[in-house]
């Protein structure tokens, strides 16, 4: 029943959206039986597929190598298929008003009428008489004889073809400039967050907040370098690791994640589940980020100079009786010090705040990503990226420094922040 209510009309939506893609792309800019056109019809059951194939392959236990095979072209034809989309879409408005501007200027190739004779009856064995109006040849209006479908008119091909190609365009370098953005790593942001109950002694404390790093198919063991290496430039007092580090289980990734053994802060670093932990074995990550020298907070806190560090498990964890529970994270520690909670998604901070923390750390929402996502992220979120408070409670979501699915980003740059805590007794 789920299936047919979710699954179907997705599947539906996403080869709807292709079977669009190839009418303005293909049939609207070549001609029937041309190279271009077998070829761009090959290309629009190809592509799909290996969409598809890409999203579906960590779920089926494909062989590692070739989910890595599959994501680059798979995941890149996803974020081109959306900006083809939305380009194509407003490249309508364009295509209505050259067709409009041109109509009836179109020359209609011209063929010569044929005129149809039709003989005089038989005469008649009767003696001869007269003719009457009725015994001479009648000559019908001429007859155009049946013509094959003509090829689109030069014009209207031409202004097809200006579309796709001003469509495609945009799209491609869209798609460049979000991937480029990716690559290049995150970059560092700074915040500085007053709290009420922080001490003199710990102004100034700093927090480098990391968080949906997405270690996969395509981001490895050079992205969690650029990562590791963009904190400890830093000069952190504490790290710490807000969910979402992977996608994929701890077989196929763990090279990818070697190098944050090389994490540097005073304090060390502390890391909390994310949603995508729970779809790649969340038990088996935390007892690997805890043997590189990370200290994993389920449901848990700890002592700092000046505050009290907690974290509490993604909401994904649930699904497996591991979800958040602020009882256990938050009991036993005095009311009196301040406390900073590492969540991973941002809409707990209602909970958060019936709690009297002072500072959530939250990620997930990866700033939307790729725009027009932005928006949905916005929506759906109670803080899509930044700093904003809730009640007696602030929060701040970082955008992240990877990315899920298509490596673009567009938008929503990836960021790596240092939170600065600021003492209201300084």
């Amino acid at each position: 029943m789920i299936f047919a209510l979710v699954v179907v009309p997705v599947l539906g939506l996403f080869f709807g959206v292709h079977r669009y893609l190839w009418c303005r792309l293909v049939r609207d800019t070549t001609t029937p039986g041309s190279r271009p056109r077998r070829t761009g019809t090959a290309a629009a059951y190809v592509l799909p597929l290996t969409a598809l194939a890409a999203l579906l392959a960590g779920r089926a236990g494909v062989p590692f190598p070739l989910q890595q095979a599959l994501a680059w072209p798979g995941y890149l034809w996803l974020a081109l298929v959306l900006y083809l989309t939305l380009a194509l879409l407003a490249g309508e408005a364009v295509r209505a008003v050259w067709l409009r501007a041109f109509t009836g200027r179109e020359p209609r190739p011209q063929t010569p009428a044929t005129a149809v004779t039709i003989p005089a009856p038989t005469p008649s064995p009767d003696p001869p008489h007269a003719p009457s109006p009725s015994s001479a040849p009648t000559l019908l209006p001429p007859r155009t004889p049946a013509l094959p479908p003509l090829a689109a008119p030069p014009r209207r091909l031409f202004i097809a073809r200006a579309v796709a190609a001003g469509a495609s365009l945009a799209a491609t370098a869209a798609v460049g400039y979000g991937t480029a953005t990716t690559l290049r790593g995150p970059t560092v942001k700074r915040v500085t967050i007053p709290l009420a109950k922080l001490p003199r002694a710990a102004h100034g404390f700093r927090i480098a907040v990391v968080s949906d790093i997405h270690l996969g198919p395509i981001l490895g063991r050079a992205h969690t370098r650029r990562i590791v290496e963009t904190i400890n430039r830093t000069d952190p007092d504490l790290v710490a690791i807000v969910g979402d580090l992977v996608d994929g289980s701890v077989a196929d990734l763990a090279p990818a994640a070697e190098p944050l053994r090389e994490l540097r802060s005073r304090h060390g670093a502390y890391f909390v589940t994310g949603n995508h932990e729970y779809y790649s074995g969340a038990t088996q990550w935390v007892d690997h980020v805890r043997e590189s020298g990370i200290h994993p907070l389920e449901n848990a806190h700890t002592e700092l100079p000046g505050f009290d560090l907690a974290g509490i498990n993604d909401l994904a964890g649930t699904t497996e009786h591991a979800g958040p529970d602020y009882d256990l994270a938050l009991g036993g520690r005095d009311p009196a010090r301040a406390v900073v909670l590492m969540a991973h998604q941002p809409v707990t901070i209602h909970d958060t705040v019936r709690h009297g923390v002072d500072l959530q750390l939250s990620g997930h929402t990866h700033g939307g990503q790729m725009w027009p996502f932005t928006y949905v992220a916005a929506a759906t979120n109670p803080t899509v990226a930044g700093l904003e408070r809730y009640g007696d409670t602030q929060l701040y979501v970082t955008r992240g420094a990877g990315a899920w699915g298509p490596p673009v980003r567009l938008g929503a740059p990836p960021d790596i922040t240092v939170v600065e805590l600021a003492s209201m007794r300084a």
